[in-house]
């Protein structure tokens, strides 16, 4: 059974996340009844990351096994034609080795996060940014969140149910930049715990606002305590972009 490499781009927001769930709608349900379709026999996708409700991807990776080798071009044509009219696409689609896997095969996880720091609320992409109608200071954020950098017990930027066997992960970038009225942050790490970049994100908001400077992310950082994170940002802002192997 041949195996193949999916780039996917999505839509986060009529989602309940990535993973297949019983009761609501999810991408990999969506991709996967697609996929059944047109090659008529039941499909199980591995994905890269497994995004939350409202989270979207412009570069989610997943891998699926087939049933007989199909064209790449096929693979994705014929699943994107199955997908409407889901605000899915499948990017791209590759053979690859058995010995790809998805998520374990993954050596960098880059995601990107959308602040709207203006008065007036977004018109056309009220579920695609965070909007926050008031000023925040970009440079500010960037200085404090160098502290996130490098190797860290994260307990107190992880959410309750997570369920990773360690804390601790290494974080190689946290860049905070502005473009016009958006504020945009890359992050990048092998990989995160669950909730762990919307944490971060929320926790800078008190710094872009001039009430809290670099010393007060350190505190909180040292605290390994999820009561003292100040806030969760939305997942709307929240972008997987891409997946390194």
């Amino acid at each position: 059974m041949p195996r193949y490499k999916l780039t996917i781009e999505y839509d986060g927001s009529p989602f309940s996340g990535w993973q297949r769930q019983d009761n609501a709608p999810s991408v990999q349900q969506a991709i996967e009844e697609a996929m059944e379709r047109f090659v008529g026999a039941a499909v199980r996708l591995r994905c890269a990351g497994r995004t939350d409700a409202g989270v979207h991807a412009t570069g989610q990776v997943a891998h699926v096994h087939l049933d007989r080798d199909w064209r790449t071009d096929t693979v994705r044509d014929a699943t994107n034609v199955h997908l409407k009219p889901h605000p899915v696409t499948i990017l791209s689609a590759e053979v690859v080795p058995d010995s790809f896997d998805a998520r374990m095969s993954a050596t960098r996880r880059h995601y990107r996060f959308r602040i709207l720091d203006r008065r007036a609320p977004p018109a056309l992409e009220t579920s695609r940014v965070w909007h926050v109608p008031y000023p925040l200071d970009h440079e500010a954020m960037h200085l404090a969140a160098q502290a996130y950098l490098g190797e860290h017990d994260f307990t107190t930027f992880r959410a309750a149910e997570c369920q990773a066997s360690s804390p601790v992960r290494t974080i190689d970038r946290f860049d905070v930049m502005r473009h016009g009225d958006e504020i945009c942050i890359k992050t990048n790490a092998r990989s995160f715990l669950h909730h762990q970049v919307r944490s971060m994100t929320g926790a800078l908001l008190p710094v872009g606002r001039g009430k809290w400077g670099p010393r007060d992310i350190v505190r909180i950082l040292k605290a390994a305590d999820r009561a003292r994170c100040p806030g969760l940002a939305p997942p709307c802002g929240l972008y997987l972009t891409r997946v390194d192997y």
